[in-house]
């Protein structure tokens, strides 16, 4: 898998892309390629040919068709201001060939973003239409904080079914497909995980506590150039709440394994910029206490982001310095943002992934959030942006979700950028993550454009 580690585009290459000259850029790119540069560049170098690629299926709305969509979902009024709000910043484009190509979500962000009346009122009435799922979470979360007991509380038990569709014409007939599903892990959150049936034999299910866990098919292709890949499963999945006393916090034993491992950078995507290390030393100040030390990156991320949709994970070059520059994002990339400044204060942090399914939505969603590890208590959760967006609406949750999480989850992932079981021999669509599942060839990776997945809870 193409993956690179420190290195940054040359200026020219960016500015080529500024311009929305992307031949030009392409062309530099393989002229350099060409020369004795260092792995670390040469790897950057190939994964932009392919993220320029990428690029351009999320940037994909010309502007006639952006014009269209927002006279009939906001109005004549939200058209005559659009300009007012690309000019402040609510709405991501593209150049190219000097054409405005805008984000497939320019009008969600808008939502997100804009203060004015009229974004105020239709994002009002999305919110009522989803105050159900919001009062069941409330009152999940409330009865766990009343009850008193402590630890992984209240099992639920859950039944699965995904399915991963490749479109037809993607592939050769009888080509043979390989498929990566996400597989619920085992850990203190959730055990007695229960294959149920799947779409096809010879499956490899990945160790329980793997990283990245994924059951794995191979197929032959339909004679229509498509495949389909499904598997239905149990689990047991508990929420985890306990009142922290922060003066029993114990130092850490930094020649341990596990505080070495997740105090360290994990490039491109958590590195120890310049930035970020003058960052985390203005929000943590003086303080000592590993937990004090989280509280007040928890609060500072959940005060000052955003939130707003982002383009495939893939495109963005280094995605903790992307959210401390711009104060926004989607649920990821505020939790990278959280455990990289973690990091930096040496306060053991790591990844957690997989859906949210609260039982009064139609159906999950993906869903990602970090944990954090202090002595003697062992691992704490944090889920950043269900604490940006509970702050103001109930002190309740938004305490709630530094340190605790409900148990309206299911778990795929440990961990960012892990490899597979077993590994996957080209680039992935999200390198990162792994919500959706992955396809493959034996010459070439299949991307999410041509893929169709859904999770159904039962």
């Amino acid at each position: 898998m193409i993956i690179y580690r420190y290195a940054r585009l040359p200026e020219d290459i960016l500015r080529f892309e500024a311009m929305g000259n992307f031949e030009a850029a392409e062309q530099r790119i393989k002229w350099l390629l060409s020369k004795n540069v260092d792995d670390d560049l040469r790897a950057r170098l190939e994964y932009e040919l392919e993220r320029i690629r990428r690029v351009h299926k999320d940037f994909n709305v010309s502007e006639d068709m952006a014009i269209k969509k927002l006279r009939e979902e906001l109005g004549e009024e939200a058209v005559a201001k659009f300009e007012e709000w690309i000019a402040k910043g609510y709405v991501d484009y593209v150049l190219l060939k000097g054409r405005r190509f805008f984000f497939r979500a320019f009008i969600d962000n808008i939502l997100f973003l804009c203060e004015d009346e009229i974004c105020t009122k239709l994002r009002r009435k999305r919110e009522e239409k989803r105050r159900n799922i919001k009062d069941a979470l409330i009152k999940h979360v409330e009865e766990i904080v009343n009850r008193g007991s402590e630890g992984y509380i209240e099992p639920r038990r859950v039944r699965v079914r995904m399915t991963l569709r490749v479109l037809p014409n993607t592939l050769e007939p009888n080509e043979i497909v390989r498929c990566w599903l996400p597989f619920p892990i085992e850990n203190e959150q959730q055990s007695d995980i229960k294959l149920l049936s799947a779409s096809h034999s010879g499956y490899v299910i990945a160790p329980p506590r793997y990283p990245q866990r994924t059951i794995y098919f191979e197929a032959k292709a339909k004679e229509d150039g498509s495949a389909e890949f499904w598997v239905e499963y149990e689990y047991t999945i508990r929420a985890f709440y306990r009142r922290i006393n922060p003066e029993q916090i114990k130092p850490y034993n930094e020649e341990d394994e596990l505080y070495r491992k997740y105090t360290s950078e994990q490039p491109p995507h958590k590195v120890f910029t310049r930035h970020l290390r003058q960052l985390a030393e203005e929000i943590v100040g003086d303080e000592q206490n590993p937990y004090e030390k989280a509280r007040k990156i928890y609060h500072w991320v959940t005060e000052n982001m955003t939130y707003t949709y982002v383009a495939e994970y893939s495109t963005y070059e280094s995605i903790a310095e992307y959210v401390a520059r711009n104060l926004r994002g989607d649920c990821g990339f505020h939790a990278i943002l959280f455990i990289t400044l973690l990091r930096i204060a040496e306060v053991p942090a790591r990844w957690q992934s997989g859906w949210y399914a609260n039982p009064a939505m139609k159906g999950p969603s993906p869903h990602d959030w970090a944990q954090f590890y202090v002595e003697p208590y062992g691992w704490l959760f944090a889920d950043l942006s269900f604490g940006r967006y509970w702050r103001t609406r109930n002190r309740i949750l938004y305490e709630f979700y530094f340190g605790n999480i409900d148990s309206f989850r299911t778990v795929f992932n440990l961990d960012m950028m892990g490899n597979f079981h077993p590994p996957k021999k080209y680039l992935r669509s999200d390198p990162v993550d792994n919500q959706r599942g992955e396809v493959e060839t034996e010459d070439r990776n299949i991307y999410y454009d041509r893929i169709e997945y859904k999770l159904e809870y039962i």
